[in-house]
């Protein structure tokens, strides 16, 4: 794209949506290594994502939020960061980097970047300093490294563990042989953990923050926002189990969302703020927030002098059932209004299990996942369920992501041989957990041979034969396809005043498994119905069908046509007056 044929950066963000775009933007994720390949080499790239702008400014995404592209061994697939200022060379240049942010300007799309504080690449120049250093170093300073437990220290300092499995310590061991001191990393032992009590930390972030805000970028999605500080005497957590650690469902919790994290994002909002003056309006943060379920932990990253936006990861783990949904949608909305923030919500990312997949196994209310974990898949059911969620989750009040392929309908790739997988999730536990690399397959663009027009070069991961029936050139034009009902959706979504940030009232009277709530506006009132029952069920009075996700039972009668909305589908109606 030349800039001649773009549109100005002003004419492609309205100044009447700049200043609170955040509150109502949907924004879509791109998973670099998979999103698009721009030089042939089988991994996605720069070039790519400025190669597919035209795409996404169709379908009527606000943003893009792009994983990690900074230098890295790629240990975990670039959040293993060596080098925040500086992009990773199968991915592209810096100069490169700008001008995908400028062209994505000018289609009307805002870019957030990943920033990933929690911890660092071990080839971090950094730590490679702190390798070698005396214990207690000023270098060491900057990480957590620590005395061993027991005789001659071969204990770890405590029993934390890796959420990607076994502890979370590993003991350095120096060139002459000799074991010494441990350092913490609550991912993989290449990721090592940053003490952020230690200024240093504190100032260099600061200054990343604004490494890139001075070249365009409209905001960043926070990696692991809840994990940063640590309780400084690092006391046991008593728990042996992985899983359960993933999450702060322990009050007081030694290291997941302590409440010095939130002196870090208030210094953070500052630098933000000072970049308000653009066309494209604030520079904004949302958190990859893990929190205690059913608490009001969420709410205080989301403090007016705080960070603007926070993913509902309930929501996302959520079973396809009505009363579960609507708890989780209650519970959010009335916890941020508590701090004036809008609801950020999310059905599938690059951490979890694709949704096609979740909602085609039985369900299973209460659960961790929603679903049953290890039963087969119905992926029809899957698709229609999927495809009542869209408009669910694009109908309640707020912001929204979408994950690259999600659009499409891609389930999770769950038969990807051993040889392939690349996530550390996969080596860290023996094999016993096959990690994520099952949602991070690239997308299937055109044509019926691999890379399926991903790129000219067979892919870093496997697409299945069968995605050629997915690809973006199958579904488009095609007016019953998941990749139109989301253009159409989001299409909606813009030109409807009571969609988006605003308020929702529930109607109730209908059965026990559908979902219904008024979207109001001074305009008129868009009625959201969801049935999640297995019986049809009738639809309020209405003056119009906006839009449906799938086929609704229409019949003739004495009192004329009668529209009844079939089990797990999904509609948006006009309201009368």
């Amino acid at each position: 794209m030349t800039n001649d044929t773009a549109p100005s950066v002003s004419a492609a963000f309205p100044p009447e949506n700049a200043e609170l775009w955040w509150r109502s933007a949907v924004i879509y994720q791109i998973y670099i290594r998979s999103f698009a390949d721009g030089n042939g080499d089988g991994i996605g790239d720069i070039a790519g994502i400025r190669s597919r702008l035209p795409y996404l400014a169709s379908l009527g995404v606000d943003a893009v939020w792009i994983t990690p592209w900074y230098a890295s061994p790629m240990v975990d697939g670039g959040y293993d960061v060596a080098d925040f200022r500086a992009i990773a060379p199968e991915f592209g240049t810096l100069a490169e980097a700008e001008l995908m942010i400028d062209e994505a300007h000018q289609h009307g799309l805002r870019v957030i970047l990943d920033i990933v504080p929690n911890h660092t690449s071990d080839q971090h120049p950094w730590f490679v300093e702190a390798r070698q250093s005396e214990p207690g170093s000023p270098a060491r300073a900057r990480y957590w490294f620590r005395d061993g437990r027991g005789p001659r220290g071969t204990l770890p300092p405590n029993d934390w563990r890796s959420v990607f499995g076994g502890p979370a310590w590993t003991r350095l061991v120096g060139d002459d042989g000799v074991a010494e001191q441990w350092y913490l990393h609550l991912f993989a032992p290449e990721q090592p953990d940053l003490n952020w009590t230690n200024p240093q930390v504190r100032k260099e972030f600061e200054d990343i923050l604004r490494f890139w805000f001075d070249r365009g970028v409209d905001g960043f999605r926070i990696d692991v926002a809840h994990g940063m500080v640590k309780h400084p005497a690092l006391p046991d957590i008593g728990l042996d189990e992985e899983e359960l650690l993933a999450e702060p469902d322990i009050v007081d919790h030694p290291h997941w969302d302590r409440d010095g994290v939130h002196d870090i994002y208030r210094v953070w909002r500052r630098v933000a703020d000072s970049y308000e003056h653009t066309p494209q309006g604030k520079r904004v943060f949302v958190a990859e927030a893990w929190v205690r379920t059913e608490s009001d932990r969420l709410a205080r990253y989301l403090r007016p002098d705080e960070l603007h936006t926070a993913f509902n990861f309930d929501l996302l783990r959520c079973a396809w059932d009505a009363r579960e949904l609507r708890r989780s949608i209650d519970h959010n909305l009335r916890e941020l209004a508590a701090v004036g923030a809008p609801a950020t919500w999310v059905l599938s990312n690059h951490d979890v299990t694709r949704h096609v997949t979740r909602y085609g196994r039985p369900q299973q209310p209460g659960s961790r996942w929603g679903n049953v974990t290890d039963a087969p898949s119905d992926i029809a059911l899957g698709t229609r369920r999927a495809r009542a969620a869209a408009l669910l989750m694009l109908g309640l009040p707020g912001s929204a992501y979408i994950y690259q392929g999600e659009e499409l309908g891609l389930p999770e790739v769950e038969d990807l041989p051993d040889h392939v997988l690349q996530d550390p999730i996969f080596k860290r536990t023996g094999g016993k957990d096959r990690g994520r690399d099952g949602c991070r397959v690239p997308l299937p663009w055109s044509g019926d041979e691999p890379a399926l027009g991903f790129g000219s070069a067979p892919p870093w991961l496997p697409q299945p034969a069968e995605w050629k029936q997915l690809s973006v050139e199958a579904q488009k034009d095609d007016p019953e396809s998941m990749l139109e009902l989301y253009r159409s959706a989001l299409r909606l979504r813009k030109s409807l005043p009571a969609l988006g940030d605003g308020p929702l009232r529930w109607r109730d009277g209908l059965a026990a498994d559908v979902l219904c709530f008024d979207r109001p506006a001074s305009s008129g009132t868009v009625c959201c119905v969801v049935n999640l029952g297995v019986e049809p069920s009738p639809l309020p009075a209405h003056d119009e069908v906006l839009l449906a996700s799938g086929p609704l039972d229409r019949s003739s009668g004495g009192d004329g046509e009668t529209v009844m909305l079939p089990p797990d589908t999904a509609v948006w109606l006009r309201l009368p007056g």
